[in-house]
């Protein structure tokens, strides 16, 4: 039996093509991420703009970005390989670094360390920490191709799954230096 989802309100608005969507925690927030070079954060409730900030002069695109909601950040990674911090109260950059050799496609934030994972298709995923100025602390290797999409596990955040396009879906565990498991092997027909 098909999911049926009730959309409560429909977010209308010309703009690029949205690469990535992320809400914020406390606020009636969603971060928007577009072709573009641009993030949006749009208030939903309100239906309207609240904040744009210009990422890449160049328009190139945002493919991954993630509010961190303790710290008032919006995070992004985009197409010139690099990771961009912004202030979202006063939209200062924070901070912004090289991060990857290729696009980089996914960010994930931990839910109570100073950590954020990165993921690319040069098919590598990086661990860094903000409390140590940034410093990539840890490289996770393994994956055969680009580096689609990487997650924290909820139930034990020391561990995160990452999806590559070369078919796996990998389980990896923070200060090990392999992948755990390959979770499994993706079927052509899916």
């Amino acid at each position: 039996m098909p999911l049926r989802f009730d959309i409560k309100r429909k977010l209308s608005a010309r703009s690029d093509r949205v690469k990535c969507l992320d809400m914020h925690g406390t606020e009636s927030w969603l971060l928007v991420a577009l072709y573009s070079g641009h993030l949006n954060i749009w208030n939903y409730e309100t239906q309207s703009i609240v904040k744009t900030i210009e990422v890449t002069s160049n328009d190139l695109p945002i493919r991954a970005a993630k509010f961190v909601d303790r710290k008032s950040w919006v995070i992004s990674g985009s197409d010139d390989m690099l990771v961009r911090v912004y202030n979202y109260n006063t939209m200062d950059k924070v901070h912004s670094f090289e991060a990857h050799a290729d696009y980089i496609r996914s960010i994930a934030i931990h839910p109570t360390q100073t950590y954020l994972l990165t993921s690319s298709d040069d098919m590598t995923i990086k661990l860094w920490d903000w409390s140590k100025s940034w410093q990539c602390t840890q490289t996770f290797e393994g994956h055969t191709h680009y580096v689609m999409q990487v997650v924290f596990n909820p139930k034990d955040n020391n561990t995160f799954a990452s999806a590559s396009l070369d078919k796996t879906i990998r389980q990896s565990e923070l200060n090990k230096k392999r992948h755990e498991s390959q979770i499994s092997e993706m079927k052509k027909e899916l």
